[in-house]
């Protein structure tokens, strides 16, 4: 299908041809029949693309301190790669998309094959949409009009929030797009609207639909406001205008009456005079997109809905209303429709947007078959090319598989046959960038592929299992990133696929830090035999509560998720299993989270362990330090750039760039693979460590030691 992508590097936006996705459970597939160009939003996103470097850091302040901070810990180079790989990103454009369900989810009986609908879907031929982010199209609405819906539901939040009533006065600040239309709904509402805009054509469409308008360029918009109130002022200010200068968030002060209210939707300077706001008492408040249960991702992707009781207006009842004043003529956008253009032409909308004077652009899609030959899979590189020696497919595109897997594949020289990606944008780019023959939505293909050898995973940890599962069934390599699994269910299903197909490949798991040199150098060091005391620390950082690494279903926790690279490492260095765990964790309730533990770890040789994962230190500090001692010897590493030795004879130092040993990983998995004998960690180590996991959770919920079955 094809998509429009964005490129922030450097503002090129482009017609991509990517696979159609497959839908997931809680969602509907719609073939795209008409996409609005959101030209307020787009243009700002094409601007910063073509932007330089400098003027980059300068839009973004709060990147440029994470970037500094980055460089004290990591060094500038890797940093450098970083910012330039983020850059690089493509960006998929839109979100006002209208067309039809053509293929319905497991658990959504909202809907049904033939509806057409409007949803906040991409600029793509078809797009998966999660129900919550999807309204029925009433039969006397266009599909041109009803493109309108989500981006009016912006401006119905904002009134939503001003809360107004019948006979006041509101403001409406910038008559772009969203302003005209919330000035209409204001109108609609029973409210007197004054409009304020540079641009007089804009100013001619607002007085058309009974709004006053006022220009600063020739009038003294306070004064003017003041005027037309009585000296009294306005009830609220709407501000949807997009300017850098304070001027507008001081005129909307001066304009209004005490304990007047001023809502921002758009992106304007925020220098605000305390005086300005204290002598009238003004309340201040920034709306957020499209209603209650934007960016939750309880409500949007697993389509848990707010009660109607308890929540009036949602987002998705936000749609519906907006399409509800457009089907009874409240309010009227089709005199807002500049231009429709086909898809193939899309370039006259974006090759040209900083001077395009239009209101509201449509893109139109051409007829497309049914859903049954919709095309998943798509050749990117060389597709006819035979890969029989050594083939990989790759299963997950997000940042480690961008950032930190494929550069190191690429210097393995590995045979990738196949990415597979949720919305196929991402993959693609990856496919193009690496030379990879096919990108694809579908991950069946992989598990069907004959010619297929290894399968890579770097999804959500709550799918690890699954996959492993599926590369047991269909008898091939797989390698997947930390961890193996987040529960014991998990990982029982593993080894009950083991037991129940003929399996006589391998499992491997992304514990990448037993291959750093650093660690390779302890191990020499140390020799087999030794009882070892170890001292481990993460310094990892604070996460939001709300990430999904957090959510014990999805992420596993970051104990499960992330500190298993630690017990992974400790059997490693010790040469031993793990026989009992006991752990205790920061707060008065220490139960609730995983954020800050201690765990003391015992081994079957009788060494010691105490691994601490910590979310409360400072980001400048070293992320990661490892101290081992034994027999009158001590190794300090510290975060893979340098390791120390003291007592250990021809040894002092180790100093290296950072190196977690990802390269070594996939170069030995790569070249293993090829000789038909690949290299991998022992299933029983593997094993081990995740019963060592989710035996330091469940001690930390006993308050006691846990013992390790292996």
């Amino acid at each position: 299908m094809k998509q429009i992508i964005q490129n922030l590097n450097n503002g090129e936006t482009i017609l991509e041809e990517v696979p159609a996705p497959v839908i997931k459970s809680g969602q509907v597939l719609i073939k795209t029949t008409k996409t609005l160009v959101s030209l307020g939003t787009e243009r700002m996103l094409v601007e910063f693309g073509k932007a330089s470097l400098i003027s980059k850091a300068r839009q973004q302040p709060d990147k440029v301190k994470m970037v500094l901070d980055k460089i004290k810990t990591e060094g500038l180079l890797p940093t450098l790669e970083a910012v330039f790989n983020k850059l690089n990103q493509p960006l998929p454009l839109g979100y006002c998309n209208v067309g039809e369900v053509i293929e319905v989810g497991k658990g959504v009986t909202e809907f049904a094959v033939g509806d057409r609908v409007a949803s906040n879907g991409q600029h793509a031929e078809y797009v998966c949409i999660p129900k919550n982010l999807v309204a029925k199209i009433p039969d006397n609405i266009s599909d041109d009009e009803a493109c309108f819906t989500v981006i009016g539901s912006i401006g119905l939040q904002s009134i939503r929030l001003l809360n107004p009533t019948m006979g006041e006065t509101v403001v409406v600040f910038g008559l772009g797009l969203i302003g005209l239309i919330t000035a209409e709904l204001l109108k609609a509402n029973g409210c007197r609207v004054i409009g304020i805009d540079l641009d007089a054509d804009k100013l001619v469409i607002a007085q058309s639909k009974g709004i006053i308008a006022i220009n600063p360029l020739t009038d003294d918009v306070v004064q003017k406001v003041n005027e037309l109130t009585d000296g009294v002022g306005c009830d609220g200010v709407v501000i949807t205008a997009s300017a850098k200068t304070d001027a507008i968030i001081s005129q909307s002060a001066q304009m209004s009456r005490k304990r007047g209210r001023i809502i921002l939707v758009g992106v304007i300077g925020l220098n605000i005079s305390r005086a300005e706001f204290y002598n009238k008492e003004l309340s201040f408040q920034v709306s957020c997109s499209y209603g209650p249960g934007r960016y939750d991702e309880q409500y949007e992707q697993n389509g848990i809905d707010y009660p109607l009781p308890f929540v009036r207006w949602t987002e998705k009842r936000n749609f519906e209303t907006v399409l509800q004043a457009i089907a009874t003529g409240a309010l009227n956008v089709k005199s807002l429709i500049n231009e429709v253009v086909p898809l193939e032409k899309y370039n006259d909308i974006y090759g040209n947007m900083g001077n395009k004077k239009s209101i509201a652009s449509i893109i139109q899609y051409p007829e497309k078959e049914n859903s049954t030959t919709i095309q998943r899979v798509v050749p990117v590189i060389g597709g006819n090319k035979s890969t029989k020696q050594g083939s990989i497919g790759i299963i997950g595109s997000g940042n480690f598989t961008k950032m930190t897997m494929m550069p190191t594949l690429k210097k393995a020289e590995a045979n990738i046959k196949y990415i597979s990606s949720a919305g196929g944008v991402s993959g693609t780019d990856m496919a193009k960038k690496y030379k990879i023959q096919y990108s694809t939505t579908d991950n069946s293909v992989l598990f069907s592929d004959p010619e297929l050898e290894l399968v890579i995973v770097t999804t959500r940890h709550n799918s690890h299992a699954h996959f492993v599962c599926e590369a047991i069934k269909a008898n091939k390599h797989v390698f997947v990133e930390k961890p193996l699994a987040i529960n014991k269910e998990q990982l029982k299903q593993i080894t009950g696929a083991i037991a129940e197909f003929t399996f006589d490949k391998t499992i491997n798991v992304g514990f990448n830090r037993r291959y750093s040199p650093h660690i390779l150098k302890m191990k020499q060091l140390l020799g087999k035999d030794a009882q070892l005391n170890i001292v481990a620390t993460m310094n990892a950082g604070f996460i939001p509560a709300d990430v999904w690494v957090h959510d014990m279903e999805i992420g596993g926790g970051r104990i499960i998720g992330e500190a298993c690279h630690y017990l992974d490492l400790m059997v490693y260095l010790t040469g031993s299993k793990i026989v009992s765990v006991c752990a205790n964790a920061l707060g008065t309730h220490p139960q609730d989270t995983t954020d800050n533990m201690s765990i003391l770890v015992k081994f079957a040789n009788g060494s010691n362990a105490v691994l601490n994962y910590l979310a409360n230190g400072n980001k400048s500090y070293p992320k990661e330090r490892l101290e081992v001692h034994s027999q009158g010897r001590t190794l300090v590493m510290d975060n893979f750039r340098v390791t120390e030795g003291f007592g250990f004879k021809g040894f002092s130092k180790l100093k290296t760039s950072i190196d977690k040993g990802h390269q070594n990983q996939f170069s030995g998995i790569v070249s293993s693979l090829k000789s038909g004998n690949i290299q991998c960690i022992p299933f029983d180590e593997i094993y081990n460590v995740s019963q060592a996991a989710f035996a330091a959770i469940d001690s930390l919920k006993n308050n006691t030691w846990i013992n390790i079955e292996n």
